[in-house]
């Protein structure tokens, strides 16, 4: 019986087999690449614009992965976004310390008072100086008169702005020893204290988790404490409004101008009277619609009087 002849086998061709893998291989990696490079960019806008068009190209309009890209909301707060690097918000935020300032300067000048307040803008934020003779009497931590006059007016501007406020005491060296203040380091925190509350307490608009307390005893003099004039120099209370933004040199800043070139002028602000009164939007007239002095010359916060602590109570002064 005859054998049947088996053909040979037969071979498929695999010449262009290849190209197909390797092209879903290089589709895979591209769209890699731009996954990454858009999970690394702030611009939500061409993250969307994109997202989109992957979605078109990929998914035939179906539900995409990078509709789940973006930023983690939990991460906002401690990546800044473009706009707080810029220059922007610093120069906005020094102009109005500037105007701040500006208005302090006149209501010192025009009451006359260059001998018990001063100001200075810093590079961190701008510092108001206030004498020790201007709001406590010598060796005591009880607000006196002018410090109702001055309070309202420090008050009324600060509610303007949402800066931090810093509020420090300072004394000289010389000693104190009494049942209330052991040193001048309880003096100088129980100034600062009594001050900063009853600045709160004279505009509603103030918010209180702004505002911080701190004494610095002696050691943070402004002048030498050999010489009477020196240690009455180093006496006093200091209102600091910290500043928010800092200038970025790496950025180039654009100044906007008026088309004769020069600069625009300043928003309106609250402006002060020689009374002591400031008024505006919310104005404080002496003391605002929260905080008004009681019969017996303390502050109120809310329509219920503020009383000092206990320890802080009023004293013979030293």
């Amino acid at each position: 019986m005859a054998r049947k002849k088996r053909g040979k086998p037969h071979e498929e061709e695999n010449g262009e087999a290849w190209l197909l893998p390797y092209s879903d291989l290089m589709t895979l990696l591209l769209a890699l690449f731009i996954a990454l490079f858009a999970i690394s960019q702030t611009d939500q806008t061409k993250l969307k614009a994109m997202s989109q068009a992957f979605s078109a190209a990929f998914n035939m309009g179906g539900p995409s992965f990078f509709d789940q890209m973006g930023m983690n909301p939990g991460r906002m707060a401690e990546i800044p976004s473009d706009e707080d690097k810029g220059n922007s918000a610093y120069i906005q935020e020094n102009q109005a310390l500037t105007e701040i300032q500006k208005e302090l300067e006149e209501y010192i000048e025009a009451n006359n008072l260059q001998d018990q307040l001063s100001t200075q803008l810093q590079d961190d934020g701008l510092m108001i100086r206030i004498k020790e003779r201007a709001l406590f009497p010598s060796g005591s931590a009880e607000l006196v008169g002018e410090s109702q006059r001055i309070a309202p007016v420090i008050a009324g501007l600060l509610a303007t702005i949402p800066e931090r406020v810093v509020v420090s005491g300072h004394t000289d060296n010389v000693p104190i020893n009494t049942p209330q203040y052991p040193s001048n380091w309880e003096l100088s925190s129980a100034r600062a204290l009594n001050f900063m509350k009853f600045i709160i307490a004279q505009d509603k608009r103030l918010a209180p988790q702004r505002f911080s307390a701190i004494g610095y005893s002696e050691y943070r003099p402004l002048a030498d404490n050999k010489s009477d004039a020196g240690r009455s120099q180093n006496r006093r209370v200091e209102v600091f409004i910290a500043r928010n933004y800092r200038f970025n040199p790496k950025e180039g800043v654009t100044e906007n101008k008026n088309a004769d070139g020069t600069a625009p002028a300043p928003t309106p602000r609250e402006t002060i009277q020689s009374t002591g009164t400031v008024q505006g939007t919310g104005s404080v007239q002496g003391t605002s619609d929260n905080s008004q002095l009681n019969a017996t010359g303390g502050p109120t916060m809310g329509g219920t009087p503020y009383t000092m602590p206990p320890a802080l109570a009023s004293q013979p002064s030293q």
